[in-house]
Order: structure tokens, then C-alpha cells, then sequence
């Protein structure tokens, strides 16, 4: 597909992350031949029938550039999300930037809950048991896969 726009204007390296259960950061870069008064755009989309929305907090850099904008409040859910950056300059038609994310593969799990260790000294050794970390999705508790690492002090 041909896109308006000055070829290397869109944005590049776009890329998100969820963290601390509800919060989501999403940064790029301006583009390699984009004009210097560029300014970028990020809107999203969390469903299919939501509207779309426009960051409410933009990321800036040393030049007052957008690059990447914080997200509060974000919920998961199974379909993707979409993204779309497009961009504005007195100079030049600048082309746009989109992707649909799968967001649950993009969240950094927070640590499990309520890690406890009783050893008993006996045979029995030690009983390790822990709740599963809080998600921002809705997901089987089953699906976690758990590795204890256990070091001689």
C-alpha cells in the first residue's frame, strides 16, 4: 500500500510494555528523514468497539518531540489492541505508524503473592508456598508455571 507522506517520516523501534498491573509506557523514535518540527501522535484502541483514544500523557524529548507516552489504568483483554501514530509538520505530509498488539504478551508479571517457607529441620525439609502474582487480565491461575531456586546460605 502507498502511505501520503515523506518516506522515513513515520515513527520507528515502537514498542509497549505493562507494568505494575495497570500501567503501560509506549516509546518510539522520530523518523530517520522526518522534518526537524515533526510532532507524533498516539492514538489507540483497547477493543474493537471502543473509540479510539489519544495519549493523555506524552513523553517528550530535549526538543519538545513526542516520544512515547504513559497509559493508566489499562485492562486486558483477549483481542488485540491497536495502535496508530501519525504525525505533523508545517514542511511536509509525514506518514503514519500502526500495529495491533497482543497486550497480555507485552505485561511484565509482578512478583507471586505471599511467599512462605517453613522448614521443619526433620525429614520433611521445607514447605515453600506462594499465591500467583496479581495480572492486569482475566486469566486461568493455572497457566502459571513457577520455578523455585533454592541457595545453601
Amino acid at each position: 500500500p502507498v502511505f501520503a507522506g515523506v518516506n522515513g517520516s513515520a515513527i520507528e523501534n515502537f514498542s509497549c510494555v505493562i507494568y505494575n498491573v495497570s500501567f503501560m509506557n509506549c516509546t518510539w523514535q522520530a523518523g530517520r528523514d522526518a522534518p526537524r518540527d515533526t510532532q507524533y501522535f498516539l492514538y489507540w484502541q483497547n477493543f474493537r468497539y471502543d473509540d479510539a483514544r489519544e495519549c493523555e500523557l506524552y513523553i517528550k524529548d530535549e526538543n519538545g518531540r513526542n516520544t512515547g507516552c504513559r497509559f493508566q489504568n489499562v485492562t486486558i483483554r483477549d483481542e488485540k489492541a491497536y495502535f496508530l501514530v501519525n504525525g505533523s509538520s508545517k514542511d511536509s505530509p509525514i506518514q503514519f505508524y500502526d500495529e495491533y498488539i497482543q497486550l497480555y504478551k507485552i505485561e511484565i508479571l509482578t512478583p507471586p503473592l505471599k511467599v512462605t517457607a517453613n522448614c521443619t529441620g526433620g525429614s520433611a525439609g521445607c514447605i515453600i508456598t506462594w499465591q500467583p502474582p496479581l495480572i492486569s487480565h482475566v486469566e486461568n491461575v493455572q497457566c502459571f508455571q513457577y520455578e523455585v531456586s533454592i541457595q545453601n546460605k
